[in-house]
């Protein structure tokens, strides 16, 4: 989830994006064809002569619509229930198979009632995603600093476990920041937000660092973005924030309702 337009190569095999909106130019919008997936001319607002257009389509707004007759369903709520269905663990264990061969297909739950409960969890996954920097330092950790600790980053390293090895060896509550700083008493629950196979955690642990590119020689510093910003405790912060991250995300994702399919669409598997 992102409230930014991102380049196509934001990720590294490729960026495919399922925006809430999407914006053309008007000369582009006024010779849409009329079976377009995204027209939707009639809450077009024009700015800086670009259109802005609903990237749900009605068709799409109306299916949900008539298994939840009577109650208000907007393409909002509706955006916010495909977020916070794709997080369900019933949803992701139940189509396993399929979601590793093709995009996601988002079912109708069998009432309104959970309907309404999908789409306000993911609202709350999305702000807490979106405005991941932006939540609280997570203070249930124990901090040991040498006195004027640096907060620069070389790598990260969990703590080991005696008589382990691998990944297995990994004491997961305990992190090694740098020579001067150790944090301890990490939740483990923590560990259960996973992203792309690995807990957001893990990403921030193998992914802010310093590295060298061997063919070009070039530095990729992780810790000027910080200094950049005049926050050179950015690092040290990021990681205490997303531990807070990973607990809220597991917190909301747990209160979930049990998926239950709407009839309708038992009928058309």
């Amino acid at each position: 989830m992102t409230n930014k337009i991102i380049d196509l190569n934001a990720l590294e095999a490729g960026t495919q994006c399922f925006p809430r909106y999407i914006y053309k130019s008007i000369t582009d919008s006024l010779q849409n064809s009329e079976d377009d997936l995204f027209a939707n001319e009639s809450e077009a607002v024009t700015t800086d002569g670009f259109v802005k257009e609903d990237a749900i389509n009605d068709d799409a707004l109306k299916h949900f619509q008539e298994v939840y007759s009577g109650n208000p369903i907007s393409k909002e709520d509706l955006f916010y229930y495909i977020y916070g269905i794709l997080h369900s663990q019933d949803y992701r264990t139940k189509y396993a198979n399929n979601l590793s061969k093709e995009l996601p297909r988002i079912p109708r739950v069998a009432t309104y009632e959970d309907f309404k409960a999908f789409s306000e969890a993911g609202r709350k996954l999305a702000d807490l995603h979106v405005n991941f920097e932006k939540q609280p330092r997570y203070k249930g950790v124990t901090v040991q600093k040498r006195e004027g600790c640096s907060f620069r980053v070389t790598q990260m390293k969990w703590g080991k476990i005696a008589g382990k090895t691998g990944n297995a060896a990994k004491d997961k509550t305990r992190l090694i920041y740098n020579e001067d700083i150790t944090i301890e008493n990490i939740p483990l629950e923590a560990q259960e937000y996973v992203v792309n196979k690995k807990s957001a955690l893990d990403w921030i642990v193998e992914r802010c660092r310093i590295t060298v590119d061997k063919d070009s020689g070039i530095i990729n510093d992780f810790n000027k973005y910080g200094e950049e910003m005049g926050d050179p405790t950015y690092l040290y912060d990021l990681f205490l924030k997303v531990i807070t991250v990973s607990l809220e995300t597991m917190k909301i994702v747990k209160a979930l309702p049990a998926l239950e399919i709407h009839r309708l669409d038992k009928e058309s598997d």
